[in-house]
């Protein structure tokens, strides 16, 4: 039930915005969301299951975001930027991304195990939500890589900055991007913002 369990997890993300995940009630989120109890079951499992399935969905949605800044330019260090813009106002907007990027849950929020959970869902979806969920480490490779990759794409000769450094170079500049940005949502930058601070670093940086 593909539209169901959207449903449902709009719901619980709702519940979340307003209340502790602690006080947070499945009856709530099924009724919110215009199901039954055993519906959110059948999908979920249970609490955790949908905690689990929260957490990924919310992972998904970010790292889509970032590919498609990546994209939003011609650019490689305009894509860079607009990556980092994203991860900063993701951060900040997205208490559940900003645990996953930090590492910092806190007891509003759900705190499922990192690690595959021991389960037997019949539903794909919450097959995959059991799995592994990514450590802050993990999402900041996926960054990376992810932003390499779209750079390296980039011909030279058709952008006027294009790539010049050897994988190393360019994985390392890609990762202070996003440190960088991560910095941002700790402490917010003055005036010129995000952009005006990676757009320096990477002129400094000479990767990109």
């Amino acid at each position: 039930m593909p539209a169901a369990r959207e449903a449902l997890l709009d719901a619980a993300y709702t519940a979340l915005a307003r209340r502790p995940w602690p006080t947070v009630r499945m009856v709530d989120v099924a009724a919110a969301a215009g199901v039954s109890r055993q519906t959110l079951y059948n999908e979920f499992g249970g609490k955790e299951g949908l905690a689990r399935a929260l957490v990924r969905r919310e992972a998904d949605c970010y790292l889509a975001g970032v590919e498609h800044a990546l994209a939003a330019h011609s650019d490689p260090s305009e894509r860079l930027t607009a990556a980092a813009e994203w991860t900063a106002s993701a951060a900040r907007g997205n208490a559940l991304v900003r645990a996953m990027l930090t590492g910092c849950w806190s007891e509003r929020l759900p705190t499922p195990t990192l690690s595959a959970a021991p389960a037997a869902s019949a539903v794909p979806a919450q097959r995959r939500a059991d799995g592994p969920l990514p450590s802050p480490g993990d999402l900041l490779a996926a960054v990376r890589d992810r932003a390499v990759a779209a750079l390296s794409a980039v011909s030279a000769a058709s952008a006027p900055s294009g790539p010049d450094a050897d994988g190393a170079d360019l994985a390392a500049a890609c990762e202070l991007v996003f440190r960088l940005a991560l910095s941002c949502v700790a402490a917010p930058p003055g005036e010129g913002g995000t952009a005006e601070l990676v757009r320096d670093a990477l002129r400094r940086h000479r990767a990109v």
